[in-house]
C-alpha cells in the first residue's frame, strides 16, 4: 500500500522542512562556535551536522519509499527507510565518539578552555531551540495524520537535539555568570552520550526491520484481537508480520465454514482484511482461507 497523495505531500513538506531547518542551525552554531570557542557548542553544532546529513536521506527516502510497486519491487520500496537508518546510526555514532574524545582532553587540561562572547552564544543557541520546536510540532502533526516512519524518527532526533541545545545554554550562562569553563566539557560529553544511545536505538531498529523481525507483540496482539472476533472466522493460525519501514506487512490464515459458498467465504476475508487496514493504514495484507472442518479438534493460535 502506497501513501495517497496527500500523505504524501505531507511527508515531503516534513522532510523539506527538516533539511531547511538543519541548514539554518548548522549555520548560526558555526558562527556561534567561532565567536565562543565552547565545546558544548561544537557538540550541538555536531549534532546538527548529523542532522543534516540526516534529513538529506530522510528526505531521499521519503522520496523514493513512495515509489509504486514495480516488477523488481513486487512488494515496494519502503525498505530504504530501515537502509537509511542503519547509515544515519554510523553517523551520528561517529560524531558522538570525536565530541567524547575532544571533551575529554579538554576537561583533564590543566587549565581550563577560556569560553568568548558567551552572550551571543546564549542568543544564538536560543533561537536554535525556537526553531527546532516549530519543527517538531510540525513534523508530530504529519506523523499523526501520515504514519511515516522516517518523519517520526526524524521528529524524535530533533526532540533529542534539544538537550545538547539546552546544556549549551547551561554552559555558556554559568561560564559567563561563575567562571566554570570545566562545565562545558561536562556538558559536552552528556550530549554525546545521548549521540550514542541515539545512534544505538536507530541501527538496532533498522537491523532488526531489515532482517524481517516481527512487529512489536502489542500489534500482533491487536491483529489476534481483530481476527478473533471477525464475523465468520471459526478460529486462525500462522499469522506472521514483518515490518518494512512504514509498511506493515501480514499474513493470516481464517478458517471458514467449508459449506457456505466462494462469494461468501471471500466477502468475510475481505472484511477482515479491510479491518486491519483501517486499523493500520500501512498494513499490506494477505489473508488465506482454510476449511473449518479440516481443522477441527487442532488449537487456532497466531504463530508469533
Amino acid at each position: 500500500m502506497s501513501y495517497d497523495a496527500t500523505s504524501q505531500r505531507l511527508n515531503l513538506s516534513a522532510g523539506l522542512a527538516s533539511v531547511s531547518v538543519a541548514l539554518l542551525l548548522v549555520s548560526l552554531k558555526l558562527w556561534a562556535l567561532w565567536q565562543t570557542g565552547a565545546l558544548s557548542i561544537a557538540a550541538s553544532l555536531a549534532d546538527s551536522a548529523m542532522d543534516l546529513l540526516i534529513s538529506l536521506a530522510g528526505l531521499g527516502a521519503i522520496l523514493y519509499a513512495a515509489r509504486p510497486a514495480d516488477e523488481d519491487h513486487a512488494f515496494g520500496h519502503t525498505s530504504v527507510e530501515d537502509l537509511t537508518s542503519l547509515g544515519q546510526a554510523v553517523f551520528v555514532a561517529a560524531s558522538g565518539c570525536a565530541i567524547l574524545w575532544a571533551a575529554g582532553h579538554r576537561l583533564v587540561a590543566p587549565e581550563p578552555h577560556v569560553l568568548a562572547s558567551e552572550g551571543m552564544g546564549i542568543a544564538v543557541m536560543a533561537v536554535s531551540a525556537v526553531v527546532t520546536l516549530f519543527l517538531v510540532a510540525w513534523q508530530a502533526r504529519v506523523s499523526r495524520q501520515t504514519g511515516n516512519k522516517v518523519v517520526a524518527a526524524d521528529m524524535l532526533h530533533y526532540i533529542g537535539d534539544l538537550l545538547p541545545t539546552i546544556g549549551a545554554i547551561l554552559a555558556l550562562a554559568l561560564s559567563a555568570r561563575f567562571g566554570l569553563a570545566r562545565i562545558d566539557s561536562i556538558v559536552a560529553i552528556l550530549a554525546a552520550l545521548f549521540m550514542l544511545w541515539g545512534a544505538a536505538h536507530i541501527g538496532v531498529s533498522g537491523w532488526h526491520a531489515l532482517m524481517d523481525r516481527a512487529a512489536p507483540p502489542e500489534v500482533i496482539g491487536q491483529l489476534a484481537e481483530i481476527a478473533a472476533i471477525w464475523p465468520g472466522v471459526r478460529g486462525f493460525h500462522d499469522l506472521k508480520t514483518r515490518t518494512a519501514g512504514a509498511k506493515l506487512f501480514v499474513q493470516l490464515h481464517i478458517e471458514l465454514d467449508g459449506g457456505q459458498s466462494l462469494e461468501a467465504a471471500h466477502a468475510i476475508a475481505a472484511s477482515l482484511k479491510r479491518a486491519i487496514i483501517e486499523a493500520f493504514p500501512q498494513a499490506d495484507v494477505i489473508i488465506h482461507m482454510d476449511v473449518w472442518k479440516d481443522l477441527e479438534g487442532t488449537a487456532a493460535a497466531p504463530a508469533r
